[in-house]
């Protein structure tokens, strides 16, 4: 029977060195609501009513005292330290497995395509908020049975050697949002963090809790399975793997990849998080809502997932067939892999079973993040509420300043696929709540998991058969009919890209799990000469750019997370984006 064991361990309540009364700051603003959420079945009571989920109407931006003592005031100048405006984790020299190191900085490109630039608008300006967009943070527990590591036969990017060090490149994410003094070009304080989907890789309760505690503070064990060793593909003896602590020849090594003895024991170590010391909202993607992204959940996939056998090898053969169905979306059931398990009953290995890898619902991910213990820095629900529960809806309002807003939407389709459309219910729903924003003279920002060239998923959502759906150009326009929208945030390319789109910027920024593993700073200035400025910069995590191989502390392993995955085969190049889509001023005329 697959036993059932927490796989974290409990908050720890005390203060970490160095961090005194963190966590009654947390408990502060959690209790206080820094920043009031509506649901996705009518417009914020936060945003202007009472109520019991008005239980703080203050927008994120607004400074609260702690113990008495005012919060710290913003810096006055614009800065660079800590931001690809500063350094950037570069390569050296040479061929193979290379080590990474500080490099040149990315400057900030300015933007008119959709307003003149004038002069003088830096001492003009006023900031109206700030906050960072993390996306496709991809918590992955590497072990899992429901994974496709085999089709790094057909694809080398299928399985990447960093996998197993999720969780300690998230916490060093975290590290260095908290270690910024503010917004790096206007100095105003940060609001808040949003995650953009992809939350997790393969829609497991155990990667939900660690990425839940990875931002909200605590301390995880990201292990499952056998808790005294690692069980997956890196010890399997398979040279299709990296095997960094074993003296296999595996294919990896071939091409310069380090031995690390003690990696994998170090790998599923303890990783204490100190959580944000902002506020959080969550946006959910396929990957969170869907078995390995794509498929749509059933009985069967709840007992592979929780049981004790995987598939790791597959001939090439059949894996560029099973591959090119998955990428042409015809099998979004996911019969063709439980017919591979079938025929290839023989082949599976052994592992642990754990109730821990179970996939989780669209009401467990709900209930996870409303769960006191993930509350954090707040707010309760990290935007979700308890009509979300009841509605079943994962879409939802709330205020980012006093003139504006920000509307996470749900892009998933749990009818299977890895693209995504809206539903015609909350397309109704989000044109209300635009509508009532610009009544409200509040501009808006919207959030989702996928792009405007991603949302050509229009199947039927099973649960909601007879409601169309609703693609990535028709919300384009959708959101051009509406002039208070500044921006469309969103993820799932893993790229950095950012476009015109008319009225608004698309902004789209590339994951934490695949080099160059950053996450985006976004401010909002009124010029006052008739144009607002969008001002984005990347950030790396704060882990050292230089790695050493004998360093498996959790912040040496975070530095090897970033490292490894620069050296993953199958990297693509073009995830950095040209200049113009990483460090920018984005002009908008103002409406």
């Amino acid at each position: 029977m697959p036993r059932t064991r927490s796989v974290v361990t409990a908050l720890d309540r005390r203060p970490a060195p160095g961090r005194r009364h963190a966590l009654d700051r947390r408990s502060f603003l959690a209790a206080a609501g820094a920043v009031s959420a509506s649901t996705g079945v009518g417009l914020a009571v936060g945003l202007g009513g009472g109520g019991p989920q008005a239980q703080a109407a203050r927008p994120a931006a607004q400074a609260v005292r702690l113990n008495n003592r005012p919060a710290p005031a913003p810096p006055l100048a614009p800065y660079k330290r800590g931001t690809t405006l500063a350094t950037v984790a570069a390569p050296g020299s040479g061929q193979g497995y290379r080590r990474l190191g500080s490099g040149p900085a990315w400057p900030r490109v300015v933007r008119g395509e959709m307003a003149r630039v004038q002069q003088g608008r830096d001492g003009r300006r006023r900031a109206l908020a700030a906050f960072v967009q993390f996306t496709d943070l991809h918590i992955v527990d590497a072990q899992h049975p429901n994974r496709y590591e085999f089709l790094r036969a057909e694809t080398a990017s299928a399985w990447r050697p960093q996998e197993a060090l999720s969780v300690q490149g998230a916490v060093a994410l975290v590290e260095r949002v908290n270690a910024l003094r503010g917004a790096p070009a206007t100095g105003a304080p940060l609001s808040f963090v949003m995650t953009t989907g992809d939350n997790t890789d393969n829609n497991s309760t155990a990667e939900l809790d660690w990425f839940l505690r990875a931002l909200s503070g605590g301390t995880i064990v990201p292990n499952t399975g056998d808790p005294r060793r690692y069980e997956g593909v890196q010890d399997s003896g398979l040279p299709l793997y990296w095997h960094p602590d074993g003296e296999l020849r595996d294919a990896d090594k071939k091409a310069g990849f380090p031995r690390i003895g003690g990696f994998l024991d170090a790998a599923i170590g303890a990783v204490r998080s100190p959580g944000l010391n902002v506020p959080w909202y969550s946006t959910v993607g396929n990957h969170d809502s869907l078995p390995g992204g794509c498929f749509a959940g059933d009985s069967w996939f709840h007992d592979f997932s929780v049981g004790d056998r995987k598939l790791m090898e597959l001939d090439p053969s059949e894996a560029a067939r099973f591959w090119k169905a998955v990428r042409a979306g015809d099998d979004p059931k996911g019969t063709y892999f439980k017919e591979l398990i079938r025929t290839h009953r023989r082949d599976l290995r052994p592992v642990t079973p754990d109730a821990a890898r179970a996939p989780f619902t669209r009401a467990a991910y709900l209930k996870a993040h409303l769960d006191p213990v993930h509350t954090g820095p707040g707010p309760v629900g990290h935007g979700y509420t308890e009509a979300n529960l009841a509605a079943g809806t994962q879409y939802y309002t709330f205020a980012i300043a006093d003139d504006v807003i920000g509307v996470s939407l749900d892009t998933t389709n749990s009818g299977g696929h890895y693209e995504g459309s809206l539903g015609t219910e909350q397309w109704k729903w989000l044109e209300r709540t635009l509508e009532k924003a610009a009544k409200d003279g509040r501009y808006a920002i919207v959030f989702s998991h996928h792009t405007s060239t991603t949302m050509r998923n229009t199947r039927p959502d099973p649960a909601r058969p007879r409601e169309a759906r609703h693609g990535g150009q028709e919300l384009v326009g959708l959101l051009k009919r509406h002039p208070r929208v500044l921006a469309w945030v969103n993820g799932h390319s893993h790229k950095n890209r950012i476009r015109p789109r008319g009225t608004f910027w698309e902004i789209t920024t590339a994951s934490h799990i695949d080099f160059p593993q950053l996450a985006r700073v976004i401010e909002i200035a009124d010029n006052k000469d008739g144009t607002l400025s969008l001002f984005t910069t990347l950030v790396e995590s704060s882990a050292p750019h230089r790695t050493s191989f004998e360093d498996l502390t959790q912040t040496g392993l975070a530095s090897l997370y970033r490292e490894l995955s620069f050296n993953s085969p199958g990297r693509n190049a073009e995830l950095l984006g040209e200049p113009y889509d990483r460090n920018t001023e984005l002009l908008l005329r103002k409406r």
